[in-house]
């Protein structure tokens, strides 16, 4: 659905309410899918991938002025795929009813019955972000579709091209009973997330979540968010320098750090800190032996997120801190028909600077130096809870301690961002970094209603009739025996 500029909100809300109650009366009209209809629907969005592979580059190059048509082969398509073909082999199995124990054990003996059901919970409303646009929409539908529902999706506006990409794809895969797209600019964004789902997932800034969730509440509607923060790095005094060096800044400039899980600032070592810049340069350099021209390094998709990036670097440095950019060739990049921005450190970041207040996304690493790890952990407890956290080491003393003593989404050691590609593991933030979690079962879970059925014994046998008045001796028994410790 391509919606009209000058609707309101009021009149965009419309438009979509016939689409999302179209789905709603389909999915009471067919019930539950079978394995079979899941499977199909997995199948058409694995089908889509494959088909359109060269244009999702297109247009996510399009959109962003540069994007290595590598990486979004491997993010947004391969990475999307994965879970899709994870979710189709597990299917069949997810979908089966568990067994619980009756309470109390003596009903199950004589034959009643408490099982576990997972029931689709109808339509799910998707609002994916612009960084990864392609996966951020189908990784959900992974775990949406396989637990029987039918889906809406809210690409963002800021990647124009591969929105309406995403759209001329699922028409032609999908009628609109089952999966619709919805474009169109922040009037549609707001009218989406007031819509009554049955569930909605949002993928963005902490800042817009808030009014996601504002609306949501207003039907009562459940969601998982998922956010971002500043996920921070612990370098132990154990790590191999070179080693988790290069794994950062592979992190790091990866789609130039517009990742929520992206490091956003590295906790060191006071006496190694210039063996990190040091090994951090050699890592750039290695992969990105020029930047300007080169299509393996990502453009800042727009202006104004160009302009932000600026200023955390302009700020930092008029309060004091030591700029080191990262520019392997001596590029000039005052003149560049792209918004890129070199890999750039900054040492003796301090609170007061914007660069250590806001969640950076972009290829901007602050440094902070500790002289015991018990400092860098007090740190980030003094601060919201992140999306990752990611510890660098081989001391398991002090990797237990980080781990038991801080809080956060989820944990990569030695390594960052990379837990979120392990389908068995849930992914999810924690306070203002998210709520919720999906991916491989998690996300079947999560998308899922788990209905309880209990089936009571067919005939009334005496401690049933026991239960109802006239009482008697019987069940006063029964209840001295139950406050007893």
């Amino acid at each position: 659905m391509n919606a009209p500029a000058n609707l309101g909100v009021d009149g965009h809300k419309a438009a979509m309410l016939t689409i999302l109650d179209r789905q709603k009366a389909a999915n009471i009209r067919d019930g539950a899918p079978s394995a079979e209809q899941r499977i199909d629907w997995i199948d058409r969005c694995i089908g889509l991938l494959v088909d359109h592979a060269v244009e999702i580059q297109d247009a996510l190059n399009a959109d962003f002025g540069n994007r290595s048509r590598e990486a979004s082969l491997l993010t947004d398509v391969s990475g999307s795929i994965g879970p899709l073909k994870h979710a189709k082999e597990n299917v069949r199995k997810w979908m089966k009813a568990q067994k619980r124990k009756t309470t109390p054990a003596i009903l199950g003996l004589l034959g009643a019955k408490a099982e576990l059901h997972y029931q689709p919970k109808g339509v799910v409303g998707i609002i994916s972000p612009w960084n990864f646009p392609v996966n951020l929409t189908f990784a959900p539908l992974a775990g949406i579709l396989a637990a029987g529902n039918r889906a809406m999706i809210k690409p963002s506006e800021f990647t124009p091209v591969t929105s309406e990409l995403m759209k001329t794809m699922f028409a032609e895969a999908f009628t609109d009973d089952e999966i619709a797209v919805i474009t169109g600019g922040p009037d549609v964004g707001q009218a989406f997330a007031g819509l009554p789902f049955d569930h909605m997932i949002f993928t963005g800034a902490t800042s817009v979540a808030r009014h996601v969730m504002r609306a949501a509440a207003e039907n009562l509607v459940p969601l998982t968010l998922e956010l971002g923060g500043k996920s921070p790095v612990i370098i132990s005094q154990s790590a191999d320098m070179a080693t988790a060096a290069a794994r950062i800044m592979n992190g790091k400039t990866l789609n130039a750090g517009q990742i929520c899980l992206a490091p956003d600032y590295v906790n060191v070592p006071e006496n190694r800190l210039e063996e990190f810049v040091t090994e951090a340069t050699s890592a750039v350099t290695r992969m990105f032996p020029t930047l300007k021209d080169n299509p393996d390094y990502t453009s800042v998709v727009a202006q104004r997120h160009y302009d932000r990036i600026k200023g955390y670097i302009d700020d930092a440095r008029a309060k004091g801190a030591d700029i080191r950019e990262i520019n392997p060739a001596g590029e000039d990049f005052s003149q560049q028909e792209h918004r890129k921005i070199p890999p750039t450190l900054i040492l003796n970041a301090t609170d007061d600077m914007t660069v250590m207040q806001d969640e950076i996304f972009g290829p901007v690493l602050p440094v902070k130096t500790y002289k015991a790890v018990s400092e860098a952990v007090d740190y980030i407890n003094a601060h919201d809870r992140p999306l990752g956290l990611y510890w660098f080491g081989t001391d398991e003393a002090e990797k237990s301690h980080v781990l038991n003593h801080t809080t956060s989404g989820g944990v990569s050691v030695n390594d960052v961002v990379m837990h979120v590609s392990q389908e068995e593991l849930p992914f999810g933030g924690i306070g203002p970094s998210g709520m919720g979690s999906y991916h491989g079962h998690d996300g079947f879970l999560e998308f899922s209603h788990k209905k309880a059925i209990f089936t009571q014994l067919k005939k009334d046998i005496g401690p049933l009739l026991q239960m109802r008045p006239p009482y008697g001796p019987a069940i006063r028994k029964f209840l001295g025996a139950s406050l007893k410790r």
